[in-house]
């Protein structure tokens, strides 16, 4: 990439298997060349189970332990696509565990605009933390998560992103559904017109104010429902419910959809996971039971 002669150098570098070893010295790199935006890619998300000490013990807590700033970023190929329980999950729920007094920055972006944005904003800001990413591997190539290139040179990185489809008749809105990266795709293949697709991009910090605006702008909602594909008991639904109670104004029934509980992160059989995500599916596209208050104001328990 010759873009001009005093750019910055660009590295690449194939690391050995050892996420431990490896995310252990990408950290200490970033203390100590705070210049240098530093990306550590792994190989699946599930690995990154590997060097949990390194997260646990450096980079969630280093700030508040020692004072130190990392701005470290972790790549973490995530997204359920049939491949079983090792090569599906990088434990989203464990970051979002972690997060406290802005100690880190976790993310799903969706498409290549918001992905290039937020890295140059991780390079930029002042503020300096880890940025854990999430990245299915299926919208590498998806043709619906495409951008173009003014999206790329124009604009910034959006938290949250309204659904471009029903923005353009949000009276016909009953259902406000909201989801992540790859779980998008899935359902905006299959939109029903009474239903609303808007993305997280951004998990920590919650984006309070982007999502209570969101929600403002669809005046017929009787529900907001969290869509995700990760069990009930991981992924980002037990950190977002709460979240997303406050955004609405604790006004409107808060429901989930998904997998249930389980123990292991994903299905082991191909035909097991596409019963799953059909079902997730079908039951974001269902009729909508109206929920008696729709507007804040009136406090209804989910």
């Amino acid at each position: 990439n010759n873009i001009r002669a005093d750019q910055p150098r660009f590295e690449a570098f194939n690391s050995l298997l050892s996420e431990f070893g490896v995310l252990g010295f990408e950290y200490g790199y970033t203390l100590a060349d705070p210049r240098t935006l530093v990306l550590w890619e792994a190989q699946f998300g599930d690995f990154v189970n590997v060097a949990q000490p390194i997260i646990d013990q450096f980079i969630a807590a280093d700030r508040a332990k020692w004072g130190q700033d990392s701005s470290v970023v972790m790549l973490l190929p995530h997204g359920y696509e049939g491949q079983g329980p090792e090569h599906s999950s990088a434990r989203l729920e464990r970051f979002l565990q972690s997060c406290a007094e802005g100690n880190l920055r976790v993310a799903y972006p969706s498409t290549p605009a918001q992905y290039f944005h937020i890295l140059r904003r991780q390079a930029l800001m002042p503020v300096r933390r880890p940025l854990v990413l999430m990245q299915p591997k299926s919208i590498l190539r998806l043709p619906e998560a495409a951008s173009k290139l003014a999206d790329l040179t124009k604009g910034s990185f959006q938290p949250v992103i309204d659904d471009p489809v029903a923005s353009a008749n949000r009276a016909a809105v009953t259902r406000l559904v909201f989801c992540t990266g790859k779980m998008y795709y899935d359902l905006a293949a299959r939109r029903a017109p009474h239903v609303a697709l808007v993305r997280i991009e951004e998990l920590y910090p919650w984006p309070d104010n982007e999502v209570a605006g969101i929600v403002d702008l669809y005046p017929e909602i009787d529900e907001v429902v969290w869509a995700q594909e990760e069990p009930k008991n991981m992924g980002a639904w037990t950190y977002a419910a709460p979240r997303l109670r406050v955004s609405t104004g604790n006004a409107l029934l808060t429901r989930y959809v998904g997998r249930p509980d389980r123990s292991s992160p994903a299905e082991g059989y191909a035909d097991a996971h596409k019963a799953e995500q059909e079902r997730i599916v079908n039951e974001v596209n269902a009729a909508v039971e109206p929920a008696g208050a729709k507007r804040r104001g009136m406090a209804i328990k989910s």
